[in-house]
């Protein structure tokens, strides 16, 4: 294996361990050991990896439902189940259909909207997503650490050591992932199980004590009077409020991130994995209606039980409502497994956001040439985000409440960008009734998102700085790997092969003119096999073949170019598309070079623009000064000036 740029000397060994599952397809690479070969799960498995951060919520969104909607919490959290219900997840349903190779609502959006404006609208949605999963493994491991230092039985020297223990949360998980993916889920598995099967004990029983003592039910429906008297006031302050609850969204970007790990139908066209999609979409429900139903129950029971006054800031019940329930009604010990299956299930949350980052960044930043091809491996990529995170805990002291603005808003915005993707899809479909529908739900999810934009508008500073990172390293990485041979595979079909087999065998010599694709006609031909011969040097009986590379999208990096052989005019051409040519010509001649064991030669004539113009062309459109750029990759790329093809300028 060659040496990857970027990445320090290894023992053979280790680097092809910290290396392996790096992609060297473009596009193909979607996440963590995202091959077939990986060890695909069952789909129950795969949900309870996206749930450890979907079902913790649990932890605190009772809490945080009661503060922002008091005696109306109940009404306001069925809206949010409402909204998941009738909104998100027949949205993610229908983005699993539409992008099923892990890429989510963001390949739905490259495919809407390509070229530059495409790709740049995908770095934008990364720097949310990026806002999202990370701050999710922060936030996670701080709320955790909080939960271990507040715990009565852990000892006192614990006491103020947030920090350091948040690190410690967040570096396990970093080791996690390095050690494998399937362990990553085997662990959220038992995790889940458990954390559920305590949840269910611990609401059971506290609607035991609720249907005990039916006067409480009264007593809060009298106290919901008193505050609304008015039932439509009461809808309104639920649904102006709800939105303070969109934590409770959380985990649907991520089980469709996911989908390459779910075991699907050897018989699929892999073109359509039918029954991947149909798993995806069972995995996408079945979270939805448990955390439903548990949203449900838990938010009513809580509200019902526990006195207000524990909710505030120094109440026993603040951020922990349904551990309040558990000391309350099952005692300290029932309890304190509650705790510890909270404090475990809370940092392991940061690995459905892991899961998440691990494939989408693979899938985008390297193909486009925006990051360093190992950042295709996921042991690297899980080496820098786990660095990314610590720093970040140590920005916020890992204090959840400054992260919480900017986790709601990479959870919003990802959701709205999907319900917009979803509905700009249907309608390109002339869906009407589908169209419609989308729409309204996207209207939904923009109303949800700038009212907590203004609520907490530090969520979207926070997500400018992620969004400023990733254009910086994006950038400068293009700029850097600008001069890389971009092909990440060559086929010439049999008359191109023949072409280049017949000189090779002729005349020990493949001259290849290369010729813009723009006038079509016999004279435009004769005229440019003239012009080459007379100042390129050419020999007069020399065979040359013509070269034509078509533009099409330039802001692709990495692609597999396909050579077709046609004779035009008496000429012989050799015709392939790609978004930049100079690179394209270079791993052409390369491909000649290997396939006939014959240096090819190659002419061009100098452009008359600026070079400097020449550059910002070539960077944006992929043309420019092809000739120059054409040298400099092969130079590159072929170190050995006696087997580097040679390029002539005239």
């Amino acid at each position: 294996m060659n040496r990857v740029i970027g990445l320090p000397r290894f023992s053979d060994r280790t680097r092809d361990w910290f290396l392996s599952g790096m992609s060297e397809r473009a596009g193909t690479h979607v996440g963590p050991h995202a091959s077939d070969a990986e060890h695909p799960q069952p789909w129950w498995k795969v949900m309870c990896l996206t749930g450890v951060d979907y079902f913790s919520t649990l932890g605190y969104q009772p809490a945080i439902a009661f503060i922002a909607a008091g005696v109306v919490s109940p009404i306001a959290t069925l809206v949010l189940i409402a909204l998941t219900l009738f909104g998100a997840l027949p949205v993610y349903k229908r983005v699993s259909r539409e992008s099923f190779n892990g890429s989510g609502s963001l390949a739905m959006f490259e495919r809407l909207l390509p070229w530059w404006g495409g790709k740049l609208f995908v770095l934008v949605l990364l720097g949310f997503a990026a806002t999202d999963f990370i701050i999710t493994i922060t936030l996670s491991s701080s709320d955790a650490a909080e939960h271990i230092v507040e715990n009565p039985l852990v000892p006192s020297f614990f006491h103020g050591a947030n920090i350091p223990i948040t690190l410690g949360l967040v570096l396990l998980l970093g080791l996690v992932f390095l050690k494998g993916f399937r362990e990553a889920i085997g662990t959220a598995v038992v995790l889940v199980t458990i954390y559920l099967a305590l949840n269910v004990v611990t609401i059971i029983v506290a609607l035991w004590h609720v249907a005990e003592r039916p006067q409480r039910i009264v007593d809060w429906q009298d106290l919901l009077w008193a505050q609304h008297s008015n039932p439509l006031m009461v809808i309104a302050v639920a649904l102006v409020v709800f939105p303070k609850l969109a934590l409770g969204l959380s985990g649907f970007e991520t089980g469709v991130a996911v989908m390459p790990q779910i075991k699907g139908d050897p018989n699929d066209a892999p073109e359509y994995p039918a029954k991947r999609i149909r798993d995806t979409g069972r995995l996408l429900t079945t979270a939805a209606v448990i955390m439903s139903v548990l949203l449900a129950t838990s938010s009513f029971a809580t509200t019902i039980l526990i006195p207000a006054k524990e909710f505030e800031p120094d109440g026993k019940a603040n951020g922990r409502a349904l551990a309040w329930l558990a000391h309350e009604y099952l005692g300290n010990g029932f309890g304190t497994v509650y705790d510890v299956s909270t404090v475990a299930i809370l940092w392991f949350a940061g690995a459905s956001a892991m899961a998440g980052l691990l494939n989408l960044v693979p899938r985008y930043l390297p193909r486009y040439g925006m990051a360093p091809r190992w950042a295709s491996a996921v042991r690297p990529l899980v080496v820098v985000l786990t660095v990314i995170a610590l720093v970040i805990v140590l920005i916020f002291e890992a204090d959840v409440n400054a992260q919480g603005g900017a986790y709601a808003t990479g959870v919003l915005v990802l959701m709205t960008s999907a319900a917009i993707a979803v509905t700009i899809s249907a309608r390109r479909k002339r869906q009407t009734v589908a169209t419609w529908a989308f729409g309204l739900i996207s209207a939904v999810f923009v109303y949800t998102t700038i009212d907590n934009i203004i609520e907490r508008p530090d969520g979207v500073r926070i997500a400018a700085l992620f969004i400023l990172a990733i254009a910086v390293v994006s950038i400068g990485s293009r700029v850097r790997r600008s001069f890389e041979l971009r092909a990440s595979s060559i086929t010439f079909d049999e008359k191109a092969l023949e072409f280049i087999r017949d000189d090779a065998a002729a005349q020990h010599a493949i001259r290849i003119v290369s010729h813009e694709p723009d006038v079509d006609t016999k004279k435009e031909y004769r005229d440019k096999v003239r012009a080459e011969r007379k100042f390129g040097h050419i020999p007069g009986r020399s065979r040359v073949i013509l070269l034509e590379v078509w533009p099409r999208d330039s802001s692709d990096f990495e692609e597999d170019l396909e050579v077709r052989g046609i004779e035009k005019f008496g000429y012989r051409l050799l015709k392939v598309r790609s978004g930049s040519i100079a690179n394209t010509i270079a791993a052409v001649l390369l491909y000649i070079r290997d396939e006939t064991g014959v240096v090819p030669e190659v002419y061009f004539q100098w452009s008359e623009m600026n070079p400097v113009l020449n550059m910002g062309k070539y960077l944006v459109e992929g043309s420019g000064e092809v000739a120059a750029v054409c040298h400099e990759v092969l130079r590159q790329a072929e170190h050995d000036a006696k087997r580097r093809p040679t390029v002539h300028v005239s």
